[in-house]
């Protein structure tokens, strides 16, 4: 004889004892005949069920194709007030692959890799290094004074200019060492060119002048 089980709560202790990486499961719910069996079934309609004799048999996604746990007790549930009892078996889990963690790039070497991918000619820059924490901005504000950093936007970081040999913006040079600096702390993040210009030069004034959302940067 079957013993009598909550189905919703022997189905969320099954779940529960998934490693943190499931993404999907199959179960099978064997119940007291077909007769009891084929009612289980149209009740659990909404999870398109499977059903052999007495066996009873559904499916449960994290994300993606398929219905979520939360929803998967939900309409046990009803099993449950309808005084439906059965044995509920895990028949199979699905796990997602674990990808080894990779090294990430420095913010000095994600610089260089920025500049190789201007054009040789390339004389002015406006560059942007969004961090990975709140945490960092007064730290990562000081060390990168010499590059006159500004805040833009509500993401944590700062924009600053860079000119290649005149002009207002600080060197390449010294926008890789305070990057430097940063990396030294543990200060992480990444690095992006916004805009760059090419052989420009100077007439009456200091270099280049861009407008960002009609404000000068």
């Amino acid at each position: 004889m079957l013993r009598p089980v909550a189905l919703a709560e022997d189905f969320r202790l099954l779940v529960g004892e998934l490693p943190d990486n499931w993404t999907d499961a199959r179960l099978a719910l064997r119940l007291r005949d077909e007769e009891e069996a084929a009612r289980a079934a149209a009740l659990l309609s909404t999870l398109s069920p499977g059903r052999h004799r007495e066996t009873v048999r559904f499916y449960t996604a994290r994300r993606g194709a398929g219905h979520g746990p939360d929803f998967v007790a939900g309409v046990l549930r009803r099993l449950d007030d309808e005084g439906i009892h059965g044995e509920l078996e895990l028949v199979s889990a699905g796990e997602a692959p674990t990808v080894a963690e990779t090294s990430r790039a420095t913010l000095a070497a994600s610089w260089d890799a920025a500049l190789t991918g201007l054009p040789p000619d390339w004389s002015d820059i406006l560059a942007e290094v969004e961090l990975h924490s709140t945490d960092y901005l007064e730290r990562a504000a000081l060390m990168m004074s010499p590059l006159n950093p500004a805040r833009h936007g509500g993401r944590p970081g700062f924009r600053f200019r860079c000119a290649r040999s005149f002009g207002y913006g600080a060197a390449p040079e010294m926008v890789r060492r305070c990057l430097e600096r940063l990396d030294e702390q543990g200060i992480s993040g990444e690095v992006r060119v916004l805009r760059a210009l090419s052989g420009t030069e100077p007439w009456g004034t200091q270099g280049p002048v861009w407008y960002v959302a009609g404000k000068v940067v």
